[in-house]
């Protein structure tokens, strides 16, 4: 039996494509700039062609990671391709407030167990015993998928 989708992130439109947008037109200028007008030193221009392949590459991985969704269930917290962020039993804490750390329109999960580094840029990144959602997600569905955990939270403590 497969669990109910209780609220959902889907990170398409506008702060996607100014996202992408942004990590293309730095590449492409940087790289222009490291060609078009190059440093006196080899160094300098490396560094430039290289930042420029970077910004370039995060485009890329940016508009990839994006194309996924992120859905709540019951149980867990999870990608539209399967991996878990977070298991529900294992949240402790949400904090989506002002002065939080934590990605624009999104929030961060504390669990009780560390779990492995990974990094979906724009949409999620788990490091230790934090899970940071959000980045060119919808403020409108992150918020209350924040609220749900808190209140998923707030039952399992009565």
């Amino acid at each position: 039996m497969r669990d109910e989708i209780i609220a959902e992130v889907d990170p398409r439109g506008p702060r996607r494509i100014v996202g992408i947008s942004l990590f293309l037109m730095l590449g492409g200028l940087v790289l222009y700039l490291a060609f078009v007008q190059p440093p006196a030193s080899l160094v300098w221009q490396a560094f430039l062609i290289g930042m420029g392949l970077i910004s370039l590459l995060m485009a890329y991985k940016l508009q990839v990671a994006t194309t996924r969704k992120l859905l709540l269930t019951e149980t867990a917290l999870t990608d539209s391709d399967g991996t878990v962020l977070a298991m529900i039993e294992d949240v402790v804490a949400v904090n989506r407030g002002a002065f939080a750390m934590k990605p624009s329109n999104g929030f961060v999960l504390t669990l009780k167990n560390p779990a492995p580094r990974v990094w979906q840029p724009g949409l999620w990144w788990r490091l230790g015993r934090r899970v940071a959602v959000g980045g060119v997600t919808p403020g409108a569905q992150a918020r209350p998928m924040a609220d749900i955990i808190s209140i998923m939270i707030a039952k399992r403590g009565m």
